[in-house]
């Protein structure tokens, strides 16, 4: 395991990971995970890349990091604030960034709105930004209350051991065991009747505000830096409809397609790592 590393911002709020390069940390590689995954979803890439300063920090509300207050929600621009207010922070500037799933989408919009914080980007199975149609505004806005209301009577569910969850956890994915375990040894945490989720409920929350087509197509326009996205074999089919949606909109993308499912930084790290150690390698314009 990786020394772990904690940052506090001026909202109060704490991000926590771990961070595998030497000390001290300068000029990390960034690393941003997926939806109800955290930081150790890039353990097997880490282990891939040793040469490389990977900084893998679990988003608001994942993981080891701080939930929002109790009256806040999870919208995906507070992720790409929360990233650009550390950024700042640390004075890092030009940094690699590489996002897997929701990670790549904040990655995107990070790289789209503050192009002197990102000089490369890594998108792993994550092309694109999720929208909606402006004309489903209000059903959406429904939907969102609805959902909010709902998610104070639920409950987390409880397991007896790590090994019964990470079980629940493979149930839910496309990758073993092994994996899974990765995930739920970082995702969970000891209860009174044995371990449940440490993320946040109110991330299940159906979004209340997400950009419309048009405004996606722009940011992603926007992007000054070169992308290289990697993309699984097996990809979702709403992942293959955004490669189709948005894939010309990239000013500077390699996209290259690669064995694996979803987590494919997960199942074949050697892969993905080779493909990144020679995007980083090359020259761009």
């Amino acid at each position: 395991m990786f020394p772990p590393v904690a940052y506090s911002l001026p909202s109060g709020l704490q991000l926590a990971g771990w961070y595998a390069g030497a000390a001290p940390l300068t000029q990390p590689v960034l690393c941003l995970h997926g939806w109800l995954d955290n930081a150790n979803s890039f353990l097997p890439l880490a282990h891939s890349m040793p040469e490389l300063p990977l900084l893998a920090l679990d988003l608001a509300g994942h993981g080891h990091s701080h939930h929002r207050s109790a009256d806040a929600h999870y919208y995906l621009l507070d992720y790409v604030a929360d990233i650009a207010t550390l950024c700042r922070q640390q004075q890092w500037q030009q940094l690699t960034v590489i996002g897997h799933s929701m990670g790549g989408m904040v990655a995107t919009i990070l790289a789209a709105s503050f192009p002197e914080l990102v000089s490369k980007l890594v998108l792993i199975d994550s092309l694109g930004l999720i929208t909606t149609a402006a004309e489903m505004t209000a059903s959406q806005l429904r939907k969102a209350v609805i959902s909010r209301e709902q998610s104070h009577q639920k409950q987390k569910p409880q397991y007896q051991s790590l090994a019964l969850a990470a079980a629940a956890r493979q149930q839910q994915s496309d990758f073993d065991l092994a994996t899974a375990l990765l995930l739920t040894e970082r995702g969970c945490a000891p209860t009174a009747t044995g371990f449940s989720w440490r993320a946040d409920l109110k991330l299940r929350e159906v979004s209340a505000f997400r950009l419309t087509e048009t405004q996606a197509h722009a940011v992603i326009r926007s992007l000054k830096c070169p992308v290289l996205a990697l993309m699984s074999t097996q990809s979702p089919a709403e992942i293959r409809v955004a490669i189709q949606q948005f894939q010309a909109d990239y000013p500077q993308l390699e996209l290259i397609e690669c064995p694996g499912g979803h987590h494919l930084h997960m199942t074949h790290a050697s892969v993905c790592a080779s493909e990144i150690r020679r995007f980083l390698l090359e020259k761009h314009t």
